[in-house]
């Protein structure tokens, strides 16, 4: 059944406990149960409807220690289930009588001047290879390359970095396939060096750089099986390697983690040309903000920055309207990553139709919304006085 925790009030007697579901009923399993399928085998691809409804899938292949390194989170998980919950209190404020007629033909937007289908991409995530042995990354490769999102490829992945270049296409609707690569930085940095080098030389089109990872992070879930974090090894993370990293390589170098409006205006300031920020799914540390909480305090800081530097955003991403709050408050494109490890369970197949779903979901809620155009979406479509109770505000 649906997976369910109860979280014990902790905000005083108007906050008593409230379940947790980890996917919402969406009336699968209701419908499963009526055919030949048996708990513990997947169902049918076509059955899937939503991005949840792949999480509930991948726990009918994966083995408890697959599945556990793919859902674990930091700590008590208060953080993995913030970023689930915090769209919840943030409605639209939707306008009617709008001409909504050609909205999914606004979906393509550029990342950094290439150009994509919509702005959804996969995130980095490790280790592809439990859901799909045989293929692993190369299902992301492939599928990004048939709906034309970006594939940000992760360093630990299951694929080497070489075997990820090898699957490209060169004959998308924009030609050459573009990839991004993101690393970590190890301790030796002539290793990082040679990463950066060897991803440039294979065609990356910009560096990824992992910033909210300085060491192995508490994980009990996966810590239960001696699953350990992909980036085991303490790191050295200082704008000075940020600076000698510049000097390694002429691609962009896109800082992925930032969590807060005092570190966006230093990237900006020390001339990144976008940042990624992130709370690596809650995978980190526990407590750390979600996304739209990061995006709402750069809002209300310093709203230029979304103008002048491009603003990624991921972790807890389920549902296109997730998407549309990232972008009415200017974040340029949102990455999905354990959702796309989960529908790697069908391989190739799964992964283009969760990249399908999420096309969709933009155009309709967007629609519903009476958004004409999902490139210029206002910021008054949102009420986001619940975020307002618990922003920073720079002095």
């Amino acid at each position: 059944m649906r997976s369910l925790t109860f979280i014990a009030g902790l905000v005083g007697a108007a906050s008593a406990a409230e379940p947790f579901l980890n996917e919402p009923d969406t009336g699968m399993e209701t419908f499963l149960l009526g055919t030949n399928w048996t708990e513990g085998t997947q169902p049918q691809l076509k059955d899937i409807r939503g991005i949840p409804d792949f999480d509930f899938a991948a726990r009918q292949k994966l083995n408890n220690q697959e599945y556990s390194f793919y859902r674990t989170a930091a700590g008590g998980e208060w953080s993995y289930r913030n970023n689930l919950e915090i769209w919840s209190k943030v409605k639209f404020r939707p306008r009617q009588l709008s001409d909504v007629t050609k909205v999914n033909e606004t979906l393509k937007t550029t990342i950094l001047g290439y150009n994509f289908s919509a702005p959804i991409f996969i995130a980095p995530a490790a280790r592809a290879g439990y859901a799909d042995p045989a293929e692993g990354e190369l299902n992301f490769v492939r599928a990004t390359a048939s709906e034309n999102i970006l594939y940000t490829a992760a360093l630990y992945a299951s694929k080497s970095i070489q075997e990820i270049a090898s699957a490209k296409s060169n004959s998308t609707v924009n030609g050459p396939q573009v990839l991004f690569q993101q690393i970590y930085t190890n301790n030796n940095l002539s290793i990082t060096w040679d990463y950066i080098r060897q991803a440039e030389e294979l065609g990356a089109k910009a560096i990824v750089w992992t910033i909210d990872a300085p060491a192995s992070s508490t994980r009990h879930r996966a810590a239960r099986y001696d699953t350990t974090n992909s980036n085991s090894a303490t790191s050295a993370l200082t704008w000075d390697i940020y600076e000698q990293m510049k000097n390694q390589t002429s691609l962009p170098i896109i800082l992925k983690g930032i969590s807060t409006v005092e570190d966006a205006l230093l990237a900006q300031e020390k001339g990144a040309k976008a940042i990624y920020i992130s709370n690596h799914g809650g995978r980190q540390l526990d407590h750390s903000p979600s996304p739209l909480e990061i995006a709402y305090e750069i809002h209300r800081n310093a709203p230029q920055l979304f103008t002048e530097m491009e603003i990624l955003a991921d972790s807890g991403v389920r549902y296109g309207s997730d998407v549309l709050k990232l972008l009415a408050l200017g974040v340029k494109a949102v990455g999905l990553g354990r959702s796309f490890m989960y529908a790697n369970c069908y391989g190739q197949a799964g992964v283009e139709q969760a990249i399908q779903i999420m096309k969709k979901e933009i155009a309709q809620d967007a629609a519903q919304v009476g958004i004409s155009d999902i490139q210029n979406i206002s910021s008054k479509l949102l009420n986001t006085r619940a975020l307002e109770e618990t922003v920073f505000l720079l002095e």
